[in-house]
């Protein structure tokens, strides 16, 4: 595939009723993704990420429960994404096929061949206060990963819904106490050809010069 960085950027989507559950993803293309991955910054060069990439069925599936989980109750919450911007016409379409799409995504979370898990290791917990210089030396590196993978034909979804239940998947997974989870990416094939970009606010909406 040959694709502009200009159109990399802009249609790689969040791809959930378009993955194809039913075909295998070697090894060898995920290893490729994580290889860039790894090139994102990181605080201080520090690089306390760690990449748990798991294909195991009967740990998919239970990974997948939880998320069903964390799914069902997000639904339910005023801040499911189906039930924002309900007084603007226009987004709210918008908003209800995403709710469509995540929870056909939620129901079949364990089915995907590979579930991909960013996480960084925090040696005395979680600080207190902002905590942007942590997470930002982790999800620009598992951003860098769904960019690489959409060059490569592989469609992912950024999720963290799992994290309602982040200590039962770090027993399941044998995740290090000081390791904590950022998200999970599900990574199959995509079925079809072409990615359009999304329809986002207008950039003088949300831009300020000099002050706000």
């Amino acid at each position: 595939m040959t694709i502009s960085a200009d159109e990399l950027l802009t249609t790689t989507r969040s791809v959930r009723k378009r993955l194809d559950l039913t075909r295998p993803v070697p090894m060898g293309l995920v290893r490729e993704c994580l290889e860039i991955a790894l090139q994102a910054p990181t605080g201080g060069n520090a690089q306390g990420w760690h990449w748990i990439v798991v294909t195991d069925a009967a740990r998919r599936k239970a990974i997948g429960d939880y998320y069903g989980r964390s799914w069902r109750r997000y639904y339910d919450s005023e801040s499911s994404a189906g039930n924002l911007f309900q007084d603007d016409p226009a987004r709210s379409v918008a908003q209800r096929r995403v709710s469509d799409s995540a929870a056909y995504l939620a129901d079949r979370m364990g089915e995907v061949p590979v579930l991909v898990m960013a996480c960084i290791t925090v040696p005395g917990g979680l600080p207190e206060g902002n905590q942007a210089g942590l997470w930002g030396s982790l999800l620009p590196a598992a951003w860098s990963y769904m960019l690489a993978a959409r060059a490569r034909g592989l469609g992912t979804a950024w999720t963290t819904l799992h994290l309602a239940y982040e200590g039962e998947i770090a027993e399941l997974l044998g995740i290090p106490g000081d390791v904590r989870q950022g998200v999970l990416v599900p990574t199959a094939y995509y079925t079809g050809e072409t990615f359009r970009p999304a329809s986002r606010q207008p950039l003088d909406e949300v831009l300020h010069l000099d002050h706000w």
